[in-house]
Parts: C-alpha cells; sequence; structure tokens
C-alpha cells in the first residue's frame, strides 16, 4: 500500500509583479502540520526596469519564513526592521497580533538585470499565541545547522530533526529541511519525523515504492513514520512539516486565524488604516475584493 496520500503539483498565481509556483494551501489538503501556506518564486530573470515592488501589508497569526536560493529580496516592517536577504539566510518574521512589512528589488540592483529564486513559507501559530506580540528573526547562512553524509548534504532550516535544532525562534514541534545528494541513494528518515510530512522536489527526481517523481510538486504522506524514498543524484528537496493543530484555522489574503471573527476584524482594521505604518514606504496594498465561493458559510 502506498505511504503517499496525495501529490500536489504547483500552480501558477499572479503576486502582481510576475508570477510563482503555488503549493499551498490545496482544497484537498489545507495545511501539512502548522505549515499553511508555501510559495515557489521563480527562477524570475528580472530586466533592469522590472522590480519586486511588494508594498506595505498586513500579516497576523502566523509566521514567514523567506528562504532564497538566488537574489535578494529588501525586507521592512512596522518593528524598524530593515534587512537585505540574501540566499541561503533565513528571514523569521511572526505577525502575532499585527504587523504590516515590505519587500521591494534593494535599490543598488533596481536599473540592472538580477534573478530571483526562492521559498516563502507561512507556519500557523498555536491557537495561545496567535495574539502574540509581532516579532523578527534573522538567521545568516552559517548558523543553520548543516551536516553530509555519504554524498547527501542536510540543512535544518527550522525547527528540529536527527538531534539538532535550528536557532529560528519557532511556536510548535515542526521541521523544514533541505536536502540535496550528490549521488543516487535511499534515505529512510522516518524515525527522525514527526506529525504531518510533506516532500518538495525543488530539481532532479525521487523514486518511491515504483513510481518516479519529477520537480515543482508536493508529495504528502500518509505517515511520516514511513517516510523512505530514493534521491537520484543532483536532486534538492524539502522535507516540511511536524504536530498538526487540533483547531481549524480560516485565511483570507495574508490573515491567518483560530476564528472567521479575528480575520473579519484584521480586515476592518487594514482598510480603516489600524495598523502601524512603515515610515518612509509607499503604496500600501488593498485589501483584495472577496470571492464569493470563498465566502464562510454561515
Amino acid at each position: 500500500m502506498s505511504n503517499i496520500s496525495i501529490i500536489i503539483e504547483e500552480r501558477p498565481a499572479d503576486i502582481g509583479n510576475f508570477l510563482v509556483g503555488r503549493l499551498l494551501p490545496f482544497r484537498g489538503k489545507r495545511m501539512v502540520g502548522p505549515f499553511i501556506f508555501i510559495d515557489h518564486m521563480g527562477p524570475a530573470l528580472l530586466k533592469e526596469h522590472q522590480n519586486v515592488d511588494v508594498g506595505p501589508h498586513p500579516h497576523i497569526g502566523l509566521s514567514t519564513l523567506t528562504y532564497l536560493f538566488e537574489g535578494t529580496i529588501m525586507h521592512r516592517d512596522t518593528l524598524g526592521t530593515a534587512v537585505e536577504i540574501f540566499p541561503n539566510q533565513v528571514n523569521w518574521m511572526t505577525a502575532g497580533k499585527g504587523i504590516v512589512h515590505s519587500e521591494r528589488t534593494p535599490e543598488y540592483l533596481r536599473h540592472s538585470d538580477k534573478r530571483l529564486h526562492g521559498l516563502q513559507i507561512w507556519v500557523a501559530l498555536p491557537k495561545e499565541l496567535e495574539d502574540m506580540p509581532p516579532a523578527f528573526y534573522h538567521a545568516e547562512a552559517d548558523e543553520i545547522p548543516t551536516w553530509h553524509t555519504d554524498g547527501v548534504s542536510c540543512k535544518l532550516i527550522a525547527g528540529e530533526a536527527f538531534g539538532r535544532t535550528s536557532p529560528v525562534p519557532v511556536y510548535s514541534r515542526l521541521y523544514l529541511l533541505e536536502i540535496k545528494s550528490s549521488v543516487t541513494q535511499t534515505l529512510r528518515l522516518g524515525e527522525e519525523l514527526f506529525g504531518e510530512a510533506g516532500l518538495y522536489i525543488l530539481e532532479g527526481s525521487i523514486e518511491s515504492e515504483g513510481h518516479t517523481y519529477e520537480p515543482k510538486r508536493i508529495l504528502v504522506a500518509k505517515n511520516s513514520q514511513l517516510c523512505e524514498f530514493t534521491l537520484h543524484a543532483g536532486t534538492t528537496v524539502y522535507i516540511f512539516g511536524g504536530e498538526p493543530f487540533p483547531e481549524e484555522r480560516f485565511i483570507y489574503w495574508n490573515f491567518v486565524a483560530t476564528r472567521q471573527d479575528i480575520i473579519e476584524k484584521a480586515k476592518q482594521d487594514w482598510k480603516e488604516g489600524r495598523f502601524a505604518r512603515i515610515e518612509g514606504e509607499r503604496d500600501p496594498v488593498p485589501l483584495p475584493p472577496e470571492i464569493p465561493h470563498l465566502r464562510p458559510k454561515k
């Protein structure tokens, strides 16, 4: 019997500047552990007249994780943070009761060609922390636990696994692992994982139970304890997941919450300008119109 419960392929989503590959949420699987949103950005070649310009926009009830393979993004937020994100660093912003941030091409790159490629991930907060004060953490590349075994390179971007713990301050039991293989070999990870587990194939291919799977898709395990697959040489995958929450999560735009009324309040607060502002920033992103078939049932 197959241990794969669902296969999720990237779907194109327009974020205003370019198309991304949306992976989560998915109609058949809204979350994997506490992970509620994953976008694959690029790889994109931006010309000298093309820039990332995601103006100030709000978040509640989650932590965002930005992890780049190529390019840079300038992050600013209402905590006063102003940091340029480079490849292999981890940008971890916790919204809690509310934060506003912007993401833009750094000024010195705005008139030249550049590339952008990476992952943007949201992790829902536990119910008891969804109203916590906002926070920000930035990890340099050399702070992230990295190890090598028999042609396989492993990196623990966030959470805990293999007896290691990432410095990124997560708020529930989870893991986000990068695994790269220079040789073809079988990995058995079940003993290291817990809760729900997903596997995202960035490049290369894997084999599982006689089937070969190509990039740009997530495989969700029925049982994380049975997680076993063969990595082909030149393959990069991301293993993510953890303990699921007992409560449902509502999601609207950039808002995540355990109750719909929290979402409604955040929507009204943004429309009426009650969120904090980023000094010197411009062009706040307007609240998007509701999609009728996504309105909550009464």
